[in-house]
């Protein structure tokens, strides 16, 4: 009989699937949440100066997240100027927000487990601290 994956010892409970490796890391985590809170997309230098990236390394996470098919990244000419904007694919915006759900969960993880700040952790039998 197979455990609910809900209960805290089910084999597998704490193991976070959802967590997308693209996604977690925290500048590409930083570029999708500039993002989802602008649908119409950013300019690059309005989302480098959000992220407190630099050009070569914004340059780098957006070709993984293009790669990835989470953002889209349209070039044009304004004031004769290159003008580059991105913003996320439709399906990127739901990848990420089921990422931001899985995250959702971890936290209410941790905060179900946290011991109040009185009390003491216990250790098993025939452990002693170092």
């Amino acid at each position: 009989m197979a455990k609910n994956k809900n209960l805290p010892d089910s084999p597998g409970r704490y193991a976070y699937d959802g967590l997308d490796r693209v996604i977690h890391e925290k500048a590409r985590l930083g570029i999708l949440t500039s993002l989802a809170g602008h649908p119409q997309g950013l300019v690059f230098n309005d989302l480098k100066d959000l992220c407190s990236l630099t050009d070569g390394n914004l340059s780098r996470h957006l070709q993984i997240l293009c790669e990835a098919s989470l953002v889209e990244v349209w070039k044009s000419y304004g004031n004769n100027r290159p003008q580059t904007l991105v913003r996320l694919t439709p399906a990127g915006r739901q990848r990420f927000l089921d990422y931001v759900h899985v995250l959702e969960s971890v936290v209410t993880d941790a905060l179900a487990m946290t011991p109040a700040s009185n009390d003491k952790p216990r250790l098993l039998p025939g452990l002693t601290p170092q």
